[in-house]
């Protein structure tokens, strides 16, 4: 999706034709943030939804004990980013049934390698030893000392820039820099660091959006990664919020001001 595309939808925005839930989910189809889709809207003057504080000690429960209720909720639902037991505890809630759809899709692409004559030897590495930062390690994910290598990438910040950099040709990840960079596939294309480097320093929002979509298209047309699953997260919203917009790539929380709850 090109500029030009990008600013007619936000025009359908505007003019109320596409509502603002519609187009951040179109954005984050595209590799976009939800984040990044609200700035793009911001920028071309499209309101954004007023949260009402209102307080009146009369309601009901007004005068007595206040009652809370306190979950003390996980951070990251992420065990390589995890801060503490907490973490990696609630992580295995889908982890661990993630770890059967890996095994399963191996297999799969095994097979079909075979009926194409080629044959694969799978080899599975627990994750202490695939994720570990130890560069005489050959068995970690930074190596990749294999034909294809399969694991959970996340992104922890709402704006894409640091995470594209693991395409670029200046992260390879390589024997003298300790496999330490984020180029793990050693992939490289002048293409995709003169527009990642555009979009560094591009300040409309619009366009720069539009040079990330253009840069996910470079990564998937030239199959350097293979999108298999997009990690399931689990939240309830009361069906009496409005303008509660999840994010893949972002807590449940991120545009909590904008929140609202219809009486």
């Amino acid at each position: 999706m090109e500029e030009r595309e990008l600013r007619t939808l936000i025009g359908a925005v505007k003019a109320g034709t596409l509502s603002r839930r519609r187009f951040v989910q179109m954005m984050v189809g595209l590799g976009l943030t939800a984040p990044m889709a609200a700035q793009m809207l911001a920028s071309a003057g499209v309101a954004q939804a007023q949260t009402k504080w209102t307080f009146n000690p009369t309601r009901r429960g007004g005068g007595g004990l206040v009652k809370t209720l306190w979950w003390q909720a996980p951070t990251l639902l992420n065990p390589h980013f995890a801060n503490g037991t907490k973490d990696q505890d609630a992580c295995r809630i889908f982890y661990e049934p993630l770890g059967g759809y890996d095994q399963k899709t191996q297999q799969i692409v095994k097979q079909s390698c075979a009926k194409a004559g080629i044959d694969l030897d799978l080899k599975a590495v627990l994750a202490g030893v695939y994720f570990s930062s130890d560069p005489a390690n050959l068995d970690t994910y930074s190596h990749f000392y294999t034909d294809l290598q399969m694991y959970t990438t996340t992104m922890t910040q709402p704006d894409p820039q640091r995470f594209m950099d693991q395409f670029a040709s200046w992260e390879v990840s390589a024997k003298d820099n300790k496999f330490a960079l984020t180029n793990k596939t050693r992939w490289r294309s002048e293409e995709y660091d003169r527009t990642w480097k555009a979009a560094e320093t591009e300040m409309d929002p619009v366009k720069r959006a539009a040079l990330f979509v253009k840069m996910n298209d470079l990564v998937i047309q030239n199959i350097v990664v293979i999108p298999v699953v997009f990690r399931p997260r689990v939240a309830a919203i009361s069906s009496r919020m409005r303008d509660v917009v999840q994010s893949g790539w972002d807590g449940d929380f991120w545009a909590l001001p904008y929140w609202s709850k219809q009486a």
